[in-house]
């Protein structure tokens, strides 16, 4: 599964050798332990069920009417490896009948993989009280791993229709916290899995998140497995594989403060592409805003002149 590395020279290959021992200690996250659906009633929206393939349904408004099928098959062989990190979300429509909220991809993905049984989330789509209530006393459980606490935040943000301040006061949180665990959930899936079933740490986690290639975090995971690595042993060795005419890899990201975040989260909502803000400790910096089309700025445009700013 290596990939080239960009940006980190040879160094990381040399250092990675053989890498095929460490996946015996992976096992796919199937979810074996979870109830099928059906054997509890009620149901809290908040837990995780397996539905039979045969009993769930795409959702008829589902906008993507097509597939990259390449991508597909590559999350399919994921799914293969890892099993399904991320649940897809369900409606209840009768006894044996479910629809999807959200998921349709990961559900195709699975049926691919020749999954019988799918992890899902089910949720009364006109309750949102009950449904956000439910998801915050699923985060207060302290038997949650980090991947399922930045899934928690997610639902809440995209269900319930809450922003990251909302949502910090819900769960009782720091807004600096919330988001440090939404960007877990842009790790590749491989090392998702190994934070889920605890051979990663959230702190070597963080320093991944410092480097741009997936491969790249996923092969420093690999040796974070095999060499036993502490959080400073990680950032050693990255600072030393990289060669002084190098592009630097970023160390573990300083917090932003709150006004900070503010800003990205009040921007972001008006453009589909990333936003990144970087900021020095004497609180200079920079904001760069990537735009995927003309009208997404005149909608920034026309929120601005409706604000009087």
């Amino acid at each position: 599964m290596s990939k080239p590395i960009r940006g980190l020279g040879k160094g990381l290959d040399a250092l990675l050798g053989d890498s095929s021992s460490i996946d015996t200690l992976r096992s796919p996250v199937g979810y074996v332990n979870k109830a099928v659906v059906g054997a509890k009633d009620p149901q809290d929206t908040a837990d995780i069920l397996r539905i039979p393939v045969d009993m769930i349904e795409p959702n008829p408004f589902q906008p993507r009417m097509s597939f990259d099928q390449e991508a597909l098959q590559e999350l399919s062989e994921s799914i293969r490896t890892f099993g399904l990190i991320q649940p897809i979300t369900v409606r209840k429509k009768s006894a044996d009948r479910y629809q999807i909220i959200s998921g349709e991809r990961r559900f195709k993905a699975c049926r691919l993989a020749g999954m019988d049984m799918v992890p899902a989330y089910i949720r009364d789509a006109s309750d949102q009280g009950m449904l956000e209530m439910a998801i915050v006393e699923n985060i207060q459980r302290e038997n949650l791993d980090p991947i399922e606490v930045a899934l928690s935040y997610q639902r809440l943000i995209e269900e319930c229709s809450l922003t990251q301040e909302q949502m910090a006061d819900r769960v009782g949180k720091k807004r600096a916290s919330v988001t440090n665990y939404l960007r877990l959930l842009r790790l590749p899936a491989k090392v998702q899995h190994d934070l889920k079933v605890g051979l990663l740490s959230v702190g070597h986690a963080k320093v991944l998140l410092g480097i741009e290639e997936p491969a790249a975090q996923e092969q420093l995971c690999d040796l974070v497995i095999r060499n036993g690595w502490s959080v400073r042993q990680l950032e050693d060795k990255v600072r030393e594989l990289l060669a002084p005419d190098k592009p630097q890899v970023k160390r573990q990201e300083e917090e932003l403060p709150e006004d900070y975040c503010r800003v990205l989260e009040h921007i972001g909502k008006y453009f589909d592409k990333s936003i990144s803000l970087k900021r020095s400790p004497s609180g200079k910096g920079t904001m760069t805003i990537h735009f995927g089309s003309d009208e997404e700025v005149r909608r920034f445009l026309k929120a601005l002149d409706d604000s009087n700013i």
